[in-house]
């Protein structure tokens, strides 16, 4: 059993690193302050920038296939990465990815969707979220009808992430009643020209959601993503397709935060003492840090499950409903400990505060892990203490 990391693994943890102390967090205060007057942390054409300037360095596509010019990366290092991305709130990801299930499409949707999605020439977003199905993905209502050779679409899609920059979509409706999910449901490619509206959803963060609106948008039959009646499964596929690298980027904040909140400690003198020298901060400080460090080994071990083609989805549920709990209770944390100072917005708490309370919410709320990883114990399809076999 050898917890080390690879001379691979370090190097591109360090690089990472290097590039967000170098790249990114210089620009947090100007980040902090766009947010607070309602524009965009970073613009799409700041963002295009530090993309390719990472791109400079091979860092593109990190988890594309290397055939698709991408760097193909194990899950293992992309969970290492996205947590050194995770210590900084400028909304940075890195260029040259697609949404796993265009991988699905044929030769031709491959040449209009796939390919320039990589390469950023065009922006797609997943829509399977409604105002009545959330966390019951089954519950879906938009409908889509065959006319003639055509399928037209109707129905509403709610908290779609990209959805307001999006210029295609990938739009799960049903299309054979009878069957619903068990081969009634497909997933079709409609390009924003084709006839839907998005609708900007305000949030306690700066997510910045949308609402996709479908009002008889007519599509051919070239636009089905996968086969007809395929789309569920699809749609489970994207959602599982790496559940463990949300709490991977929390333990990157939670890294931030924690250190910010050791050096307040060590420097706040009340009472002719530093806080550092209180009980109660003390035992914050410490219970923060094995949370922390808990968290980090059941994200790695999560993803070391996919790496080895482990039936994985256990171990991503025990990760992302620890990591959404232990973040949160990170962060108030530190918020106590800085005290009214954390409170106000000169502080980068409250930003994260808001961030993080997310992740206790989508793709796949605490209530839905918790029901997953008793299901799977009551059931038997995981052991109790199973995974040493």
């Amino acid at each position: 059993m050898d917890f080390t990391l690879s001379v691979e693994e370090r190097e591109v943890r360090d690089w990472v690193r290097t590039f967000v102390q170098r790249e990114l967090v210089p620009r947090e205060q100007e980040v902090l302050r766009r947010e607070r007057a309602g524009q965009p942390g970073l613009t799409g054409d700041e963002l295009t920038e530090l993309q390719l300037k990472a791109k400079e360095s091979g860092f593109w596509g990190v988890q594309t296939p290397e055939d698709f010019g991408g760097m193909g990366l194990s899950a293992v290092m992309t969970a290492l990465l996205e947590a050194e991305l995770g210590r900084t709130f400028v909304p940075f990801r890195f260029g040259g990815a697609a949404d796993n299930i265009l991988f699905h499409a044929n030769e031709e949707q491959k040449e209009r969707y796939l390919l320039p999605t990589i390469s950023g020439e065009r922006k797609s977003c997943f829509a399977i979220t409604e105002p009545g199905a959330g966390s019951d993905a089954k519950a879906i209502r938009t409908s889509a009808r065959k006319v003639g050779s055509d399928w037209v679409i109707n129905g509403e899609k709610t908290f779609i992430t990209g959805g307001n920059e999006a210029d295609f979509t990938m739009v799960f409706a049903i299309t054979d009643p009878e069957k619903g999910a068990d081969g009634g449901v497909t997933c079709f490619l409609v390009d924003r020209e084709m006839g839907w509206r998005s609708e900007y959803i305000d949030t306690m963060g700066e997510w910045g959601p949308a609402a996709l609106v479908f009002e008889d948008v007519r599509v051919p039959e070239s636009q089905i993503l996968g086969e007809l009646g395929g789309g569920f499964k699809l749609a489970m596929q994207w959602i599982g397709r790496g559940r463990y690298l949300l709490p991977a980027r929390a333990i990157g904040s939670c890294e931030r935060l924690l250190t910010m909140a050791i050096e307040h400690a060590n420097t706040r003198e009340t009472f002719g003492a530093p806080i550092a020298e209180r009980q109660a901060i003390q035992w914050m400080i410490a219970d923060s840090g094995v949370e922390l460090e808990a968290l980090r080994w059941l994200v790695l071990h999560a993803a070391w499950q996919v790496d080895q083609g482990l039936d994985s989805r256990h171990a991503q549920s025990i990760a992302k409903l620890y990591g959404g709990v232990k973040a949160n209770e990170i962060v108030d944390r530190v918020l106590q400990i800085h005290g009214g100072m954390g409170y106000t917005r000169e502080l980068p708490i409250e930003r994260w505060y808001r961030e993080l309370r997310l992740l206790r919410i989508y793709e796949g709320t605490d209530e839905i892990q918790r029901r997953t990883i008793a299901r799977n114990l009551l059931k038997g399809h995981v052991k109790v203490g199973g995974v040493l076999g």
